[in-house]
């Protein structure tokens, strides 16, 4: 839980101001440019996409931790700068300063050296829920901080936020007994090469670039329209954000569960694209309509939740088991490229060709991604789980692996010999020989593994 809030900080720093960063900026000398106003907001993209995965590795080599306290510091400084700036250049300096500060993957890898192979993906999964509770938190406390401290006031509250976790770290957060690389949980270089060339994961990559440039595109807008159709205040928004949102979730859970229960994953994906660009096509035409923009956010919001839960889910089903952190680096790079595309495209639309442009771009995102998306073979209906393994010579490992192989419900075996695990990926629509796999690894010694007659 600690480590959740260590992550959940970095997407509050990006998340928190995006209901009233463009009112305040436009009152700043160069605010009328909307096009600061939308590198201001995708700034922070773009630098994490550069430091995210470096951070990571390095943390392999210099210690999770102190690449942990070095990101916090690199995002408090950020924040101090952008809370104490006066003017756009000053706040996109501090902005990028922010991203630069990409402590994700390095969290991520310490939460693996912290947890049993058992129990890791469930570590991970509170970890991802983080980025939906902050999102809609952020909705909701924004416009409330902003009324209360400015958006200064947020950003100088997140960087002493950012300079608490520091101690958490130090102090709360145990320190690994033995920290080494994960690749369920880590980018190997060695396996971008299969992530990039993996058709069905470049399509989730581009998902996922286009839902949040989507997002950073529209928030350079929301703003303004909210306020010009309704008269309300930016600090009272939240009073649109929370109903909307909260409807959003009550449509969207029994969708996933649907997904899940019935295996009917890829319908319940696709349409949440095609009612994502049903929403933004809505947005293109009402914006300047206060009841069409609520109709659009309770559609946004709902095609937003289902794909921000289903997006990485999907990832580990198809991605290689051995490969499947790789994956994951490429897909959060992603993430952060179209978080500062969607701030900078935003910014120019508004800016060059008005409000419904923006919505025009985010539209013609959708229609790509719900065409690639309709082609994309079904995923999996198969869950992953993770053993230690005892240490085992390379012949070993190859008897262990076909044996694994052959009991029922396993479609996939990887072992990693040199951080002695073993992945298997079992089918979710079958009963799978759960006692069998646990029976082979926990009974396993050299003497059961002879050389296989071939």
């Amino acid at each position: 839980m600690s480590l959740a809030s260590i992550y959940g900080l970095r997407m509050l720093g990006m998340f928190l101001i995006l209901p009233i960063f463009s009112i305040y900026a436009e009152t700043l000398p160069d605010g009328q440019n909307h096009l600061l106003i939308g590198l201001a907001l995708g700034a922070y993209g773009l630098t994490q996409a550069i430091f995210q995965l470096p951070f990571g590795m390095a943390s392999d080599k210099y210690g999770r931790k102190r690449m942990i306290y070095i990101g916090l510091a690199v995002f408090a400084i950020g924040s101090f700068i952008a809370g104490f700036a006066d003017d756009l250049h000053t706040i996109i300096i501090g902005r990028a300063i922010q991203g630069a500060g990409a402590v994700s993957a390095a969290v991520t890898a310490l939460t693996a050296d912290l947890t049993r192979e058992e129990h890791r993906t469930k570590a991970m999964a509170i970890i991802g829920g983080t980025i939906g509770i902050t999102f809609a938190l952020s909705l909701v406390l924004g416009p409330t901080l902003n009324k209360w401290i400015g958006v200064p006031g947020i950003f100088l509250m997140t960087g002493i936020l950012a300079a608490l976790a520091i101690l958490v770290v130090k102090f709360v957060v145990p320190d690994p007994k033995a920290s080494h690389f994960h690749s369920d949980a880590e980018a190997a270089p060695g396996r971008l090469k299969e992530v990039l060339r993996d058709t069905q994961l470049l399509r989730l990559n581009y998902g996922i670039f286009a839902l949040h440039a989507a997002q950073m595109a529209m928030f350079v807008v929301v703003p303004f329209a909210i306020k010009q159709t309704s008269g309300m205040s930016e600090n009272d928004h939240w009073q649109i954000y929370l109903p909307v949102l909260a409807a959003s979730f009550v449509i969207m859970l029994p969708a996933i569960i649907y997904a899940e229960k019935m295996g009917k994953v890829k319908p319940v994906f696709v349409s949440a694209i095609a009612i994502m660009l049903g929403a933004q096509l809505l947005f293109a035409g009402t914006i300047h309509v206060f009841w069409g923009i609520v109709a659009s956010l309770t559609a946004y919001f709902v095609a937003f939740n289902l794909l921000e839960a289903n997006l990485p889910s999907i990832i580990s089903r198809v991605a290689p088991a051995a490969a499947k952190g790789t994956a994951m680096g490429v897909y959060n790079t992603a993430q952060s490229i179209g978080i500062f595309i969607g701030g900078v495209a935003g910014g120019y639309l508004s800016y060059a060709y008005g409000f419904a442009a923006v919505f025009v771009f985010c539209s013609a995102l959708m229609a790509l991604w719900l065409v690639l998306a309709v082609s994309m073979v079904p995923p999996p209906a198969i869950r992953n789980k993770m053993y230690h393994l005892p240490q085992m010579s390379a012949a070993d490992a190859r008897v262990l692996h076909g044996r694994l192989a052959a009991l029922q419900g396993v479609r996939e075996v990887a072992i990693i010999a040199d951080e002695s695990v073993a992945i298997l990926k079992v089918d979710m629509r079958e009963p799978w020989d759960q006692a069998g796999a646990e029976a082979l690894i926990n009974g396993w010694t050299p003497a059961q593994a002879p050389l296989p007659a071939d």
